[in-house]
């Protein structure tokens, strides 16, 4: 047998399950189907400047995450970020400005989060998973190169809709399987249209760090992304679309909709915000939870031979955001852990 745990998926309950594992002694094995790891945590260089493109600041309530993110920030954490914020528009997380919670930034961009995660551990890029099947005593696993590895246990860490996609019918029915296909059915994701821009070094610097407009029908948020980053030469922002309006426009070319995006915030923001010097776009199909489709922890089924499935995702915690996926990769990684040793 190739491991004794699979894990599908590097975002962060992905790699918080399995370095849990590894550090209680578990081989490991992390599959993830991108280039880097962090999923929606993701960072990009845009002609030098760092831009978090996806998540765009971490917050929550949990102690042990919030140690966690500040072991691996350092020096270059940015507590209370964002501080200044303008418009009285719905958050994507609304729960993020609960008072008693905490907000925070890195300066070097939010990836080194899960990239500190990954450290140490092995995980496998550019390698999409086209299979799992379920043998007499082992999961095999095939990837769309056709290569093959068997594992005891495993665990998909990503949206539903794709984990539905991997639990095929061909397994055989039991009523743990279906319930869990249920549930799967029933949580809902909402997409993201994203620009990034980057103006010339002489345009207005904003004196916010997000915006989160209430009178549009168009701009879920507008971050301030270079407000992290110390001492900057260029204003950068990034525009988050809302997603009934992202949906409605998700297969119409990048350039249509990412001009109606700048226009909006120059319309919000000042006529500048609608003439950068550089635009980058980015779709994000699974950019959050929808309301409601939040459950309240990972799961775990065991199989006949005792072969063992587990998912987590920031779908399977009530927090919403990386608390909740870094919650349900720790909590499933002790199920699994506390399990094997009954």
């Amino acid at each position: 047998m190739d491991t004794e745990v699979l894990v599908i998926g590097a975002g962060i309950a992905g790699l918080t399950c399995a370095r849990r594992l590894v550090e209680a002694g578990s081989r490991v094995i992390v599959l993830e189907k991108s280039r880097g790891v962090g999923g929606r945590c993701a960072t990009r260089r845009v002609e030098g400047c760092v831009v978090d493109h996806g998540l765009t600041f971490f917050h929550g309530s949990d102690a042990g995450l919030l140690e966690a993110l500040e072991s691996t920030g350092g020096d270059g954490i940015v507590a209370g970020w964002p501080r200044r914020i303008r418009g009285t528009g719905t958050p994507c997380q609304p729960s993020a400005f609960r008072a008693g919670d905490w907000r925070l930034a890195y300066t070097n961009g939010l990836t080194m989060f899960p990239k500190g995660l990954a450290a140490g551990l092995d995980v496998r890029l550019n390698t999409r998973v086209a299979s799992v099947e379920p043998t007499a005593d082992h999961w095999r696993v095939v990837n769309e190169g056709g290569q093959e590895l068997a594992a005891r246990d495993i665990v998909l860490s990503m949206p539903a809709p794709q984990a539905l996609e991997l639990l095929n019918s061909r397994w055989g029915e039991s009523r743990e399987l279906e319930s869990l296909r249920f549930l799967l059915r029933e949580t809902g994701f909402v997409p993201s249209l994203t620009v990034i821009a980057l103006y010339p070094r002489d345009y207005p610097t904003p004196d916010w760090d997000m915006s989160f407009p209430e009178d549009s029908a168009v701009l879920q948020l507008v971050s301030h992304d270079s407000s992290k980053r110390g001492q900057p030469d260029r204003t950068v922002l990034v525009l988050q679309a809302l997603p009934a309006w992202s949906r409605g426009r998700w297969e119409r070319p990048a350039n249509e909709w990412s001009a109606a995006m700048l226009g909006e915030a120059g319309h919000w923001a000042g006529s500048w915000a609608a003439q950068p010097e550089t635009v980058q776009t980015h779709r994000w199909r699974f950019a959050r939870v929808g309301s409601g489709g939040d459950l309240t922890g990972p799961m775990m089924v065991t199989l006949s031979g005792g072969r063992r499935l587990g998912l987590a995702g920031d779908s399977f915690s009530p927090d919403g955001g990386v608390q909740a996926a870094w919650r349900s990769g720790r909590e499933l990684a002790r199920r699994f852990l506390e399990d094997q040793e009954t």
